[in-house]
């Protein structure tokens, strides 16, 4: 089964610097229905104003990463941790015992970007953080692993959860696979563009809350950008 949930009808807030709109109940936005989707609790899409950004604010217990669609976000943290990740590329923060930190857009012009909060599955370890470029050349027609809790994906950025974080790029036309299988949980959107997943069409920044399905077709409409979460 794969809901299409419009953008249209996600919840949010504007903040002025912060445009949110929240896939999952998140801050003064709250819809019983839509808590979470397996071990996946936040999908945000933010876009953030120039000069502006996140505050030091503190986060225990959760996975979060960031997927960076435009401009770029610096990032800041109590373990000393200083980075500016760009447009493509994915920063995760696994925020264990405890951390604070910062996200700033110091660039002159709007970022805008896909913050994704996964449970872990042990609490209490140690916090980390680690960001790393994925061109999207190397995207092209197929899905490729972004951050991954699974063995075996060596090239991806850990985090400490049972699921995967995969994106692609595709032309319009163009049809990428991947195996999610039928006892996992999936959450697929679009970061641009227009593509048809098993048939189901959803526009730029819809969600697709999916279950039962053991592989996805993805075919773009035009050109698409995607990200898909594989989850518990």
């Amino acid at each position: 089964m794969i809901e299409r949930r419009p953008f249209e009808s996600l919840g949010g807030a504007n903040h002025g610097w912060l445009n949110a709109k929240h896939h999952f109940s998140f801050a003064n936005y709250y819809d019983p229905k839509r808590m979470s989707w397996g071990n996946l609790r936040v999908w945000n899409d933010d876009e953030i104003a120039a000069g502006s950004g996140f505050p030091p604010h503190p986060h225990s217990d959760m996975e979060i990463i960031t997927y960076v669609r435009e401009g770029a976000i610096t990032h800041e943290d109590s373990l000393g941790n200083k980075g500016r990740t760009e447009a493509g590329d994915v920063q995760v923060m696994s925020a264990g015992t405890g951390i604070r930190h910062a996200e700033y857009n110091a660039e002159p012009t709007l970022t805008r970007i896909f913050q994704i909060w996964i449970e872990p599955t042990k609490r209490g370890e140690a916090p980390a953080w680690g960001a790393k470029p994925f061109p999207k050349g190397d995207r092209a027609g197929q899905f490729v692993v972004l951050a991954s809790g699974f063995e075996g994906d060596n090239d991806a950025l850990p985090i400490r959860t049972d699921a995967r974080i995969v994106g692609a790029t595709l032309k319009a036309g163009e049809s990428a696979t991947y195996p999610l299988g039928a006892s996992r949980r999936g959450y697929l959107v679009p970061a641009r563009g227009e593509v048809e997943v098993n048939g189901v069409r959803l526009n730029a920044r819809d969600g697709a809350a999916i279950t039962g399905e053991d592989t996805l077709t993805v075919t773009a409409v035009n050109d698409a950008e995607i990200v898909l979460v594989d989850a518990a």
